[in-house]
């Protein structure tokens, strides 16, 4: 049996044990449409560009068949679509009708409502599976990254972006400053709504607490991909890549 490797410890400010799932559901669904606001001022306007240059990086071409994994309001999946050159080519998911509402807005590509852990499609399906920023609302990364195993065709790619916990010093108290209490101050004062500021606060709280790249290495490794690699941009983004065995 598999053994179960949590991102972060349960945070019992936002939810009891067994609650995590519904509470990322739902806060979600409650904030998705003051998302893109508030994410283009967590990443200083970097957002776009650096999207599309990691999937680059990560071996993403024209024609591949792509699954966006917590495809949220399609600020990864809007890359994807750039890249491969046809939306019908990109698979969007997320547990949150409210994200999917929102990327759909703009995107034409197909989407499913269903979570990471439990993903209703076939396998052997995708040349690529995205994830971007995320991984810290997952419940079992274990079980997760077997199920990216699975739905990836044999020589397909994985890519998960993330943002890691700093190294303590100034950089990790300034960074800790601005996602923790000035972003959702900012929020608060500009879309009044108190779960948007909740989830920013959220957010920086998971970072803080997120287990080290080791263990999503070595997870990766235990779902049985290979040539798993882990790089930093910025020092401020994380970007994991792992092949599915040929």
């Amino acid at each position: 049996m598999s053994t179960p490797v949590a991102p972060h410890p349960p945070l019992p400010r936002y939810y009891a044990t067994d609650q995590k799932k519904s509470f990322v559901r739902d806060i979600f669904n409650h904030t998705a449409g003051d998302y893109d606001r508030v994410e283009k001022m967590l990443a200083l306007g970097s957002g776009s560009w650096y999207r599309r240059q990691a999937l680059l990086r990560a071996g993403l071409t024209q024609g591949m068949r792509v699954l966006d994994v917590a495809i949220g309001t399609g600020l990864v999946a809007r890359e994807e679509v750039a890249i491969t050159g046809d939306p019908k080519l990109v698979v969007g998911l997320d547990p949150s009708i409210g994200m999917i509402t929102q990327a759909r807005r703009t995107l034409t590509v197909q989407t499913v409502l269903a979570c990471a852990e439990q993903i209703p499609l076939d396998a052997n399906s995708f040349d690529f599976l995205s994830m971007g920023y995320a991984l810290r609302h997952l419940t079992d990364l274990t079980v997760v990254f077997e199920e990216f195993h699975r739905v990836l065709k044999p020589g397909g790619t994985v890519c998960i972006l993330e943002i890691p916990r700093p190294p303590r010093g100034l950089r990790r108290t300034i960074m800790k400053a601005y996602m923790r209490f000035v972003v959702p101050a900012l929020t608060r004062f500009t879309t009044h709504r108190a779960d948007t500021q909740l989830l920013w606060e959220y957010y920086w709280d998971t970072i803080e607490t997120c287990v080290p790249a080791e263990t999503v290495i070595s997870t990766l490794e235990a779902a049985g991909f290979t040539n798993v690699k882990h790089h930093q941009e910025l020092g401020l983004f994380s970007e994991y890549t792992a092949k599915k065995p040929a």
